[in-house]
C-alpha cells in the first residue's frame, strides 16, 4: 500500500509512538493510521472530512471520532496532527485537543514544507516547547510536549460573522476556519444565485459550505423543503448557524457525495469542490454530476457554477443527454441539465 510523503515520513520516526495512545487529526489522506497500530499502544483518529471519517471506520483496530470537537473521554496522550491546508485550521486544532487532553500530552507535526508547516514552531510556543526532528520528501516532522493548561475551548469563539448583500436581503453568514468563502461571498455562489429559477418542492445545496447558497435559495423560496450537505464538519456547522442566524429552516447533514442523502431531489444545486488540500480535486464532482440522474425526480433539474475552464459540459451531457449553459461572466459558466 502507498502513503502519502508525510505518512512515509513519520514512518522513520516510528519509535516516537512505541507504547504511546495517539490521537491522529489533520489532513489526513491515507491509511497510516491503522498502520500505526502495530507499534502505538492505540490509535484513534478525529477526523472533520466525512469521507475520510468512513473509510477509518472499517479498521476495527482504530478508534475513529467526526465532527468539529472531541467531546468523547478518550486516553490518547499524544497528538499526531497531519499539517492542514488552513494555518486557522491548525490552531483550531490545537487549542481544541490540548484544551481536551491536558497538560503533557505529547505531539508530532508532519506536513509539506510548502504548506506552511515551519509555522507550527512559533504557533506551539505557547503550550511548551517543539523541534524539528526530520526533513525528509519535502515535509518535516516536529516533535514537542504541552507543558502548559491550554485554556478553555469555546467553539463559538471561532466562528467568524459577516454579513452577505443579495437581491436587497441581508444574510447574516457564521463560519468556522477552512470553510470554503470564510469571510467572504464567493463571486462564482453569486452569479450561481443571479441565474436560479424559483423553486419548489424538495431541494438539495451540495457541498454547502458556510450556507449562503442554501440560505439565500430559502428565504427566496420559503416553501421548498432544503437539505444541506457537506463532506467537511466544519461546513456542517456553519451551515447550520447561518439558518439559524437569519431564521432559517433546512436539514443539514454530512455525507460523501451522495452517500447519505435522501433522495429524489427535485433541484441539485451547487458550487462544486475544486480544490482538496493542495491538490486540484475533480473526482467528487465528477461523481455529482454522473451520478445527478439518479437522485432527481422525474423533472428535477441539476444546476452548477463552475470555472469557465473545467471540463463538465461532457460530463453533464453524458449523464442527462444535454447541456445548458444558462450565464457566464469572465470566470464562471452556469450549467443547467433536466431529467
Amino acid at each position: 500500500m502507498s502513503f502519502t510523503a508525510p505518512s512515509q515520513v513519520i514512518a522513520r520516526q516510528l519509535d516516537y509512538f512505541t507504547d504511546k495512545h495517539v490521537m491522529v487529526a489533520g489532513e489526513l489522506e491515507d491509511t497510516f493510521p491503522a498502520e500505526l497500530t502495530k507499534h502505538a499502544a492505540s490509535v484513534s483518529v478525529f477526523a472533520t472530512n466525512y469521507g475520510y471519517y468512513q473509510t477509518m471506520k472499517k479498521h476495527s483496530n482504530v478508534t475513529c471520532y467526526f465532527g468539529v470537537e472531541l467531546t468523547e473521554d478518550t486516553q490518547a496522550d499524544m497528538i499526531l496532527l497531519y499539517w492542514p491546508k488552513a494555518k486557522a485550521e491548525a490552531q483550531y486544532l490545537l487549542h481544541m485537543l490540548l484544551a481536551k487532553l491536558g497538560p503533557n500530552t505529547e505531539i508530532c507535526v508532519v506536513g509539506e514544507n510548502r504548506s506552511g508547516v515551519k509555522s507550527i514552531e512559533k504557533m506551539f510556543k505557547a503550550y511548551g516547547p517543539i523541534t524539528k526532528y526530520d526533513s525528509a520528501r519535502r515535509c518535516s516532522f516536529y516533535w514537542g510536549q504541552c507543558m502548559e493548561e491550554a485554556p478553555s475551548f469555546t467553539l463559538n469563539d471561532y466562528f467568524k460573522s459577516y454579513t452577505v448583500e443579495f437581491d436587497n436581503q441581508t444574510i447574516q453568514v457564521r463560519s468556522l476556519p477552512g470553510v470554503f468563502s470564510h469571510g467572504e461571498f464567493d463571486k462564482g455562489s453569486e452569479l450561481l444565485l443571479e441565474t436560479l429559477p424559483s423553486l419548489q418542492g424538495k431541494t438539495l445545496d451540495f457541498g454547502c459550505g458556510a450556507g449562503v447558497i442554501g440560505s439565500i435559495m430559502k428565504y427566496r423560496n420559503p416553501d421548498i423543503q432544503l437539505d444541506m450537505c457537506d463532506i467537511s464538519a466544519f461546513a456542517i456547522e456553519s451551515s447550520k448557524e447561518t439558518l439559524k442566524a437569519n431564521n432559517l429552516e433546512g436539514n443539514v447533514f454530512a455525507s460523501d457525495v451522495y452517500s447519505d442523502v435522501n433522495a429524489p431531489y427535485d433541484f441539485i444545486i451547487s458550487n462544486p469542490p475544486f480544490h482538496a488540500g493542495l491538490k486540484t480535486f475533480y473526482s467528487a464532482t465528477e461523481t455529482l454530476l454522473e451520478k445527478a440522474p439518479q437522485y432527481l425526480t422525474a423533472t428535477g433539474q441539476l444546476l452548477i457554477v463552475a470555472n469557465s475552464f473545467l471540463q463538465y459540459p461532457p460530463i453533464i451531457e453524458a449523464a442527462f443527454g444535454q447541456c445548458d449553459t444558462l450565464a457566464k461572466n469572465t470566470k464562471f459558466k452556469i450549467y443547467s441539465a433536466k431529467k
